[in-house]
C-alpha cells in the first residue's frame, strides 16, 4: 500500500502554481520584483520623474503627444522595426526585427497589417512581433522597467544630443540604414552600444511635462480607455451607403465591385460631418449592423475566402498622417452620380465575373460588360485622388517605383468620347488579353517575366493606332477639343506631379515653370495606373514582382509622353523625344520599338511660335480657364504685376520675392534639398505666411531603377515655390524675417562651400539638434490643418535631413 504525503502533495500543487504565475506574470516576490527591476540596468525611472497618481487618459493626454512627437517616423509601412504608433493597437503589438521593405527577397512574405492580418495579442507574438508595454505582472515599477518605451525614452534623457550644429556621426538617417530593433532583454546591450540612439531618434528629447505623462501612464499599466466614438449623424450615413453597395441586381453587383476596387486604398469621408471622421470601404463577412469581419486579401481583386461578403464601411481609427491620405467625399450628389455612371446606362450584366487570377488582375476583362467611358468619367471625376493613390496608397517608401517618373511633369486627359462608347468598350474587351498586367501571375514572378509584357504592349500599340485613326478620328488629325475640358466645372482637368526621390506629390493645376515632359492619359492609361501600382500591386510581393512592376510603368510612362507628343508639330517629335531619353542606346534594353515616335501625322493645331510645348498648355489654358483657375503667378510671371487676387499688400511683397526665388537654379539651390517648408514670418505670428520650395532635379533620363547619381545633371535643376503646403515629407524647415527675404535669397545663392552651407542653415534652418524643432514641427501641422482641415494629415520626419 503507497503512503501519502499530504504535505508533499500540497507543495507540488504549490509549486506547480506559483511556476505558472511567475512565467505568465512575472515574479511576485517583492525582492524579486526589485532583482528584476534592475537586472542589467538601473531603473528606467528618470531623476526628474514626477509621478501623476491620477488618472492619465490614453486618448486626452497620451496620445496627443505620442501623434505629435512619436507618429513623426513611426507610422505606415516605413516605421521603423514596424513599430507603428497611430493607434493603441498598433503599441500593443509592438515591434520586430523583420522589414517590410526587401528589395532582394525571392518570394513574398507573409503581410502584418494592423488591424486586418491579426487582431489579437497572442496573434502578433506568433507573428514575430515582440511587447513594448509590460506584459507580466502589473505592478509600477515593474511596469516601466519592462516597458521598451520607457527604456528608450530614459536613454534619451540620460544621453541627450548636442543643441547646435549637426548630428553626430553615429546617428545614421538613410531610410535603407540596418534597425537594430532590440527586445527587452537585449536593451541592456544595446544601451550601451548605441547610447546616443535614445528615442525620439535624431531629435530633441520631449519636454519634461511630456515626458511625465508617458511614464506615468506607463507607470500605470498603460491602459487604452474608451475610443472617442463617431457623430450621431454618422450611422445613419453608414446605413445609406451600405445598402447601396450592397444592392442585389447583378448591375448593381459588378458597379459595387468596381467602385470597391477603387476606393479600397484610400479615406472616405461624409460630407459635412466633422473633419476628423473618416472611412475604409472594405469587404467584410459580417453583414451591416455587425461588427466588422475584414476579409484579409492582399489585393482587392483576390478571392474573399467565404461563401458571401459584404460592402462596409469601417471608421479609421488611427492617426491621419499626411503620407498616406486623400479623401474621398461621400454625399447625396455622388450617390447620384454612381447611379447616373452605372445604373443610368442601357447595358446589360448577364453573369458576374469570378476572381480567378488571372482574370480579377485585369479591370478591361472583369468589368467588360460596364460601359468603359462610365469607368473612365468615374476615374476623371476626380482624377487627383486617383493620381494620388499610386503616390500616397500602396507604399511609403517607393524609390524604386517612382523613379520611373520625372521630378516634375504636367499631366492633360483624353476627353470621353460618348458617341463611341459601345466601340471602345468592345475594342478593351477584344484587346484586353495584351493589357494584361503583372498581377496575373501573382506572387511567383520570375524577373524576366518582363519581355512577355513588352510583347503584349507592343501588339496593344499596334493595335491601338489602328482603332484610333480608323474609328475615333476616322482618319483626321487630332485638335485640341480632344483634350478634357472638365465639362466647364471640374478642377482636376490639369495636374501636376512632383516627385521627390522615394516619394511624390499631386496637385490640380499646372504649377511650376514649364516641365520638361508632360503626359496625356486616355482611359487605358489610367486604369492600368491605378491596377499596376494600387490595386494589383503587393508591398510584401517578391523582387521579381516589384521589379517587373517598375519595369511596366516605364511602359506607362512611354505610352502617356507619346499621347502628348501627337499634339505637337511632326517634324518636332523626335527632337522632343531625345530630349527625355539622353545618355542611353534604346536598342539594347530592347524598347527601342514602344519608344518609336511617329513624325508624318500632322495635328490640327495652329501653333503661332516655336515654343510648341509652352503654347501648347497656354491654348490648354485658355480653353480651361474656368477649371484651371489663375496661373501660377510665382513661377510663370508673364508681366509684372503678378498679385494674386485680393491678396494683401504684405502677401504682394513676398510673393514678389517668392518670384525672384523661384527664378533661381542649377548650382544657385545647391543648400536646398528636395521638399523645405519655409515660414516667412510677419508681425503677426498667425499671419505668418508659408511657402513650399520643391528642388526638381534634372536627370538624362529616368529608364533605370538603380544609378540615378550616374544620370544627374545639377546644373540644370529648377525650383518651384508653392505657396502653402506641398509634400508630406519636409527635409528641412526654414524661417525668415519678412524685411531679411531679400538677404535670404542673395545667402542661398552663395551657399555652396561647407561655410557657406553651414552659416546659410545656422541662420536660417531648423536643424535636427535645434531644441526648437518641436515647437515648429507643431506650428507648421497646425497651420496645415487651418488651412486644409479635412486633407491635412500630420508631417512625417523621417526624411529631415542632417544638415
Amino acid at each position: 500500500m503507497i503512503k501519502i504525503s499530504w504535505f508533499r502533495i500540497y507543495a507540488l500543487i504549490f509549486f506547480s502554481i506559483f511556476s505558472f504565475v511567475t512565467e505568465v506574470y512575472g515574479d511576485v516576490n517583492p525582492r524579486a520584483r526589485e532583482d528584476q527591476a534592475s537586472a542589467g540596468t538601473q531603473s528606467v525611472i528618470p531623476a526628474n520623474f514626477k509621478h501623476d497618481s491620477g488618472p492619465i487618459t490614453y486618448y486626452d493626454q497620451v496620445k496627443p503627444i505620442i501623434d505629435s512627437r512619436c507618429v513623426a517616423c513611426h507610422s505606415c509601412y516605413d516605421s521603423p522595426c514596424q513599430l507603428k504608433l497611430t493607434a493603441f493597437e498598433g503599441i500593443q503589438r509592438g515591434a520586430t526585427k523583420k522589414p517590410v521593405y526587401d528589395h532582394e527577397r525571392l518570394k513574398a512574405v507573409e503581410p502584418t497589417r494592423l488591424f486586418i492580418d491579426e487582431t489579437t495579442i497572442a496573434g502578433w507574438r506568433g507573428k514575430g512581433f515582440f511587447p513594448v508595454l509590460n506584459e507580466k505582472a502589473q505592478f509600477p515599477e515593474i511596469n516601466l522597467n519592462n516597458s521598451l518605451i520607457a527604456k528608450f525614452l530614459k536613454l534619451k534623457i540620460d544621453h541627450p544630443l548636442p543643441d547646435t550644429g549637426k548630428l553626430p556621426e553615429s546617428i545614421k538617417l538613410d531610410l535603407e540604414r540596418t534597425l537594430e530593433c532590440p527586445a527587452l532583454e537585449e536593451f541592456p546591450e544595446y544601451q550601451k552600444d548605441f547610447p546616443l540612439q535614445g528615442m525620439p531618434y535624431g531629435l530633441p528629447q520631449l519636454s519634461e511635462d511630456e515626458e511625465n505623462i508617458l511614464l506615468s501612464w506607463l507607470q500605470n499599466g498603460a491602459k487604452p480607455g474608451s475610443q472617442p466614438s463617431l457623430s450621431p449623424s454618422a450611422a445613419a450615413e453608414i446605413i445609406k451607403w451600405e445598402q447601396f453597395f450592397n444592392g442585389s441586381s447583378l448591375k448593381n453587383q459588378l458597379s459595387s465591385r468596381y467602385i470597391y476596387e477603387h476606393l479600397f486604398i484610400g479615406h472616405l469621408h461624409f460630407k459635412g460631418h466633422p473633419n476628423n471622421e473618416f472611412y475604409r470601404l472594405v469587404r467584410s463577412k459580417t453583414p451591416s449592423g455587425q461588427a466588422v469581419d475584414e476579409v484579409k486579401s492582399i489585393r482587392p481583386f483576390e478571392e474573399a475566402g467565404s461563401a458571401k461578403f459584404y460592402y462596409r464601411l469601417h471608421p479609421v481609427t488611427s492617426t491621419i498622417v499626411d503620407k498616406d491620405h486623400f479623401v474621398y467625399e461621400l454625399d447625396d450628389n455622388r450617390m447620384e452620380r454612381f447611379k447616373e455612371l452605372f445604373f443610368k446606362p442601357e447595358f446589360n450584366v448577364t453573369s458576374l465575373p469570378g476572381y480567378d487570377q488571372e482574370s480579377a488582375a485585369n479591370p478591361f476583362k472583369t468589368f467588360s460588360q460596364l460601359p468603359a467611358m462610365s469607368r473612365y468619367q468615374f476615374l476623371l471625376d476626380d482624377a487627383q485622388y486617383f493620381f494620388a493613390g499610386f503616390i500616397k496608397g500602396p507604399v511609403c517608401m517607393g524609390q524604386a517605383a517612382l523613379n520611373v517618373i520625372r521630378d516634375q511633369f504636367w499631366v492633360a486627359f483624353i476627353k470621353p468620347q460618348y458617341d463611341q462608347d459601345k466601340e471602345i468598350t468592345q475594342f478593351l474587351a477584344e484587346n484586353n488579353q495584351y493589357l494584361r498586367m503583372p498581377a496575373s501571375e501573382g506572387d511567383k514572378i520570375g524577373f524576366t517575366e518582363w519581355h512577355k509584357f513588352n510583347a503584349l504592349q507592343r501588339r496593344y500599340l499596334k493595335n491601338k493606332e489602328t482603332f484610333t485613326a480608323d474609328v475615333l478620328l476616322k482618319q483626321k488629325p487630332m485638335d485640341l477639343n480632344l483634350i478634357w475640358n472638365g465639362d466647364g466645372k471640374n478642377d482636376n482637368a490639369l495636374l501636376t506631379v512632383f516627385r521627390h526621390y522615394d516619394n511624390a506629390t499631386v496637385v490640380k493645376g499646372l504649377l511650376g515653370k514649364l516641365p520638361l515632359t508632360a503626359w496625356v492619359v486616355d482611359y487605358p492609361l489610367f486604369e492600368r495606373i491605378h491596377y499596376l501600382l494600387v490595386a494589383g500591386y503587393n508591398v510584401y510581393g517578391s523582387a521579381g514582382h516589384q521589379v517587373t512592376t517598375r519595369l511596366y510603368m516605364d511602359y506607362i510612362r512611354m505610352e502617356a509622353e507619346n499621347n502628348f507628343l501627337q499634339f505637337m508639330p511632326a517634324k518636332q517629335r523626335k527632337a522632343f523625344h531625345d530630349s527625355w531619353y539622353q545618355g542611353m542606346d534604346l536598342k539594347i534594353f530592347g524598347n527601342s520599338d514602344l519608344l518609336s515616335v511617329d513624325t508624318t501625322k500632322e495635328p490640327a493645331v495652329d501653333y503661332q511660335s516655336s515654343d510648341y510645348k509652352n503654347e501648347f498648355f497656354e491654348k490648354i489654358h485658355q480653353k480651361l480657364d474656368q477649371v484651371d483657375g489663375a496661373p501660377d503667378q510665382i513661377n510663370r510671371c508673364a508681366k509684372e504685376p503678378c498679385n494674386a487676387a485680393n491678396s494683401s499688400s504684405e502677401q504682394q511683397q513676398a510673393e514678389a520675392m517668392m518670384r525672384k526665388l523661384a527664378d533661381l537654379k542649377g548650382h544657385e539651390i545647391h543648400a536646398l534639398p528636395e521638399v523645405s517648408f519655409l515660414r516667412v514670418k510677419t508681425a503677426d505670428p498667425a499671419k505668418d505666411f508659408v511657402y513650399t520650395l520643391i528642388r526638381n532635379k534634372k536627370l538624362l533620363n529616368v529608364s533605370f531603377i538603380f544609378g540615378e547619381s550616374l544620370r544627374r545633371e545639377p546644373e540644370q535643376d529648377t525650383l518651384t515655390v508653392v505657396s502653402g503646403f506641398s509634400g508630406s515629407y519636409p527635409n528641412i524647415f526654414l524661417t525668415v524675417q519678412e524685411q531679411q527675404l531679400a538677404e535670404f535669397i542673395e545667402q542661398l545663392q552663395r551657399a555652396k562651400s561647407e561655410a557657406d552651407l553651414d552659416k546659410f542653415y545656422s541662420q536660417y534652418g531648423i536643424r535636427r539638434t535645434n531644441p526648437e524643432i518641436w515647437r515648429y514641427y507643431d506650428w507648421f501641422n497646425k497651420k496645415y490643418r487651418s488651412e486644409q482641415p479635412e486633407s491635412a494629415g500630420l508631417f512625417d520626419m523621417s526624411r529631415y535631413e542632417n544638415l
